[in-house]
């Protein structure tokens, strides 16, 4: 059975492995567009973006919620029996389709994966992401986005080899 789990107050800083290769594509397709191309590109990713399970619902959202943005984002980790990681969100896509977008490319690239999967996306991938376009606003949102994921996939790997 599969657990959701509240992301705890910690901060760690695991050492980064390779980039996932659906990133590595994503922003090598990414640094070839231009500005209006990658607008268009993130309205097109912020359409996949998972709907949230209905079990989610009645949890208390504080302990999911992303602070740092400026949009209301909800981040709910659910570790498998298997020991793999499925991210759901719960956002606004209409309202903020920048953070649905790189939700949908990051979800894409870590769920059901293993916990070293997430703990490789380089500190520097929202920047990487969103070079160019002009929303320098939303990186340190989008920023602590990935941090929040990359702290549950350290929690979810701890509890794995215990």
């Amino acid at each position: 059975m599969s657990h959701a789990t509240p992301p705890t107050a910690t901060d760690t800083a695991p050492s980064e492995g390779v980039l996932p290769d659906t990133l590595a594509r994503t922003l090598r397709q990414f640094r070839l567009l231009e500005r209006e191309d990658k607008m268009q590109a993130l309205l097109g990713w912020s359409k996949k973006l998972e709907p949230l399970p209905e079990r989610f619902a009645n949890l208390d959202r504080a302990a999911f919620t992303v602070p740092e943005c400026q949009t209301r984002v909800d981040i709910f980790p659910e570790r498998q029996d298997d020991g793999t990681i499925h991210f759901y969100a719960d956002v606004n896509a209409r309202q903020s389709p920048t953070v649905a977008a790189v939700l949908a490319i990051t979800f894409a690239a870590v769920n059901d994966q293993s916990p070293t999967v997430t703990l490789a996306l380089p500190t520097d991938f929202v920047r990487l992401l969103m070079q160019d376009i002009g929303l320098g606003a939303r990186e340190s949102g989008l920023a602590a986005m990935i941090a929040r994921l990359k702290r549950f996939a350290t929690q979810s790997a701890a509890t794995v080899s215990e």
